[in-house]
């Protein structure tokens, strides 16, 4: 075997496992594997998962905060003009160069799977060129998905059908939209099936930026749920941020979760971007800027987790950690029972996976690709609560990212104790 993975804590076994690997593949996931390895990783009882799934970053506006000047009033629509302003001064190489090390962020922290919602708005399609040859020097170590994202609109301006349709052909994976970009309701809508045609023409998912508003009026999700259900796309539709259904009364709430359902829609919350842009408007009280994480579960519905935004207009901070967000999210979504802290790790593994449409090939059993990690935890609350570092990234069998374990010394009347926060 090419490595072996001893005392592994997986999240479906009782006991610790070894883990065999061969030619980039899972081979044997047993109590005791009784020969060597070439390489040999002792995980001392750690988690070992299947890598993290980033379901939703702009990795063509990341780590340009600050340029040409911060957010000041914390709004999406000043994160947006900011946008407009630096995209009209950058060049692909830059746009290219900053992606990259925002995916090396990501990698550190356990991701292996990327959607890149990628701003298609610009005619000379430099944000979507650079993110696609980004995916294709990378893909030896992580998987892009990159979406055709219509930030501006597409009736809100004249020619942005053409460039959504060039961004396709270029070599786009996913479809995305922003229906309340459009100046009136009714475009929005029209936008929405011009996505939906073009979806099914070229035979590619969607994945909408949908009702991202505290307005109780934007109603986009239920139009999407129409569409999708016409289309006969269940799975292959994703309406990402779904905030105004926060806000909307709770009988309606209830009719377009129930239909969500049945169309088999993925919804993805961005909590970091979500709490921090949303409802600024609203005074006090104030509600908090994201979607019903509690009624789309208790729906059945799959949701997944994003970073959204990495040091850019709409957020000045971040370092791409899935962690940070779905801890972040169990505060603000009220998810602290234990059940609930254990979904949210399906939210950054396998729900993200479903999102991607990547499920047949993810997880940790014999036969699929070797991608997984280690974490610095002894369980998954243990990894949430202590935001656990990344020990191992594993791609194909292949160590592509490694730190040593993390440990404080504390002097205490000249006794000197170990501190690592267990």
């Amino acid at each position: 075997m090419d490595l072996i993975i001893r005392n592994a804590k997986l999240t479906d076994r009782e006991e610790l496992m070894d883990i065999a690997i061969k030619d980039g593949r899972f081979r044997m996931i047993k109590r005791e594997i009784d020969f060597k390895g070439s390489q040999e990783i002792d995980a001392k009882g750690y988690l070992v998962l299947p890598p993290f799934v980033e379901s939703h970053v702009h990795l063509d506006s990341a780590l340009t905060a600050g340029v040409p000047r911060f957010n000041q009033s914390g709004t999406l629509l000043e994160g947006i003009q900011l946008w407009s302003e630096y995209k009209e001064t950058s060049t692909k190489e830059d746009i290219k160069e900053k992606a990259k090390k925002a995916v090396h962020w990501l990698i550190a922290n356990g991701v292996l799977h990327i959607r890149a919602h990628t701003d298609c708005s610009v005619p000379s399609l430099m944000t979507i060129q650079a993110i696609l040859e980004l995916k294709e020097e990378l893909q030896e170590y992580v998987d892009i998905q990159v979406v055709a994202f219509p930030q501006d609109g597409i009736y809100a301006h004249d020619g942005m059908e053409k460039l959504l349709v060039a961004a396709i052909e270029q070599g786009a994976d996913v479809i995305g939209g922003m229906p309340q970009a459009e100046l009136t309701r009714e475009d929005g809508i029209r936008a929405l099936e011009y996505i939906f045609n073009l979806a099914q023409k070229h035979d590619l998912p969607v994945d909408i930026h949908t009702d991202e508003t505290g307005d109780n009026h934007s109603r986009f999700l239920e139009v999407i749920t129409k569409y999708t259900i016409k289309g006969e796309m269940s799975g292959k539709v994703t309406a990402s941020h779904t905030t105004a259904l926060h806000n909307y009364n709770n009988d309606y709430a209830a009719k377009v979760i129930q239909n969500v359902k049945r169309a088999g829609i993925n919804i993805v919350t961005n909590p970091f971007s979500n709490s921090l842009l949303q409802n600024r408007l609203d005074g006090y009280p104030r509600s908090r800027g994201h979607t019903r994480i509690d009624e789309l579960l208790q729906a059945g519905v799959n949701i997944s987790i994003g970073n959204d935004n990495i040091m850019d207009p709409f957020n000045p901070l971040g370092k791409g950690s899935l962690l940070q967000a779905a801890h972040l999210l169990m505060h603000t979504a009220h998810l602290s029972g234990e059940e609930e802290i254990n979904r949210l790790f399906d939210f950054i593994t396998h729900n993200g996976a479903k999102t991607l449409g990547i499920e047949n090939n993810y997880g940790i059993n014999e036969n699929k690709q070797a991608d997984f990690i280690i974490l610095q935890a002894w369980d998954k609350k243990d990894a949430l609560r202590r935001s656990a570092d990344c020990l191992y990234v594993i791609r194909k069998g292949k160590i592509i990212f490694q730190k040593e374990p993390s440990e404080g010394r504390l002097m205490i009347e000249d006794e000197e104790l170990k501190v690592d926060f267990t």
